[in-house]
């Protein structure tokens, strides 16, 4: 299928709603508990996290406050975490999945990973505000900068998501391996991340490496902001920041399209 022009992209935004709601609608058919399982499951892991960590393995935060215990800061990055990683794995599948559409419909079949990554991050970016807030109202010392800080990291973690996620997508449209290979590379991702430890608490000779890593830039200005270590991105940061992660969808956009045209042939 050729790009199509700016205007029909434009014109075809009523697909992406109706994509959109698609996810959500059936996401959770069947089940009893419906959207809750978008909080409950990282609850589960939140709980569990803290259990072992925590009261287990008694991690410390080298800069915590009395009211700042590990399981606060954890909540800080899980759910970014659990959003990106959702988000990578349907949106990996989006096109295979629905290759009968894709060979019946003349649409953008890009809004395909669009729609399953940001239904993703709506339902994990619901979760984590409510737990934020829950968190806030329990008596957890998070800092007002987190008002500004926290959207701006989940609009940079969302486009480092949407540029990965078109890359696996048009992948696994010709190499079927790319989707069963994720569930085994996430998790070594996240233990790559500073997810569950902070930063500090790695040796200096591996925290250069860990900067590379686009999560460490993320997560850790925000858990800095949220918990008053530090003020977090500056504007010119969270500008810079912004434009690498928009930059990065624009390049899995472009390669999307540039693989594409054979879509229908090899699904």
């Amino acid at each position: 299928m050729p790009r199509p022009p700016r205007a029909t992209l434009w014109a075809q935004r009523h697909v992406l709603r109706a994509l959109w709601w698609r996810q959500w609608r059936d996401r959770y058919a069947g089940s009893a508990l419906g959207g809750l399982w978008a909080l409950l499951q990282p609850l589960a892991q939140l709980a569990l996290y803290a259990l072992v960590f925590q009261w287990i393995f008694q991690v410390r935060l080298p800069q915590a406050t009395p009211g700042q215990p590990y399981v606060v800061w954890l909540a800080l990055g899980l759910w970014p975490w659990m959003a990106l990683q959702e988000a990578l794995v349907r949106g990996a599948g989006a096109v295979v999945q629905q290759a009968a559409l894709v060979q019946k419909v003349a649409f953008d079949s890009a809004w395909l990973v669009v729609a399953a990554v940001g239904a993703a991050f709506a339902l994990h970016g619901l979760g984590h505000a409510l737990v934020l807030v829950a968190l806030a109202l329990g008596g957890a010392a998070l800092s007002p900068a987190l008002l500004w800080q926290w959207p701006l990291t989940w609009l940079a973690l969302l486009g480092v998501a949407l540029g990965a996620a078109f890359w696996l997508a048009a992948a696994q449209v010709y190499v079927r391996d790319v989707e069963p290979l994720l569930p085994q590379v996430l998790p070594l991702l996240m233990y790559a991340s500073p997810v569950l430890y902070p930063l500090a608490l790695v040796p200096p000779a591996l925290q250069a490496v860990l900067a590379v890593n686009p999560l460490t830039g993320l997560l850790e200005p925000l858990r800095a902001a949220a918990l008053g270590w530090g003020s977090g991105w500056s504007p010119w940061q969270a500008a810079g920041a912004l434009g690498l992660c928009a930059a990065w969808a624009a390049l899995g956009w472009w390669g999307f399209h540039r693989l594409s045209p054979d879509f229908e042939d090899a699904l």
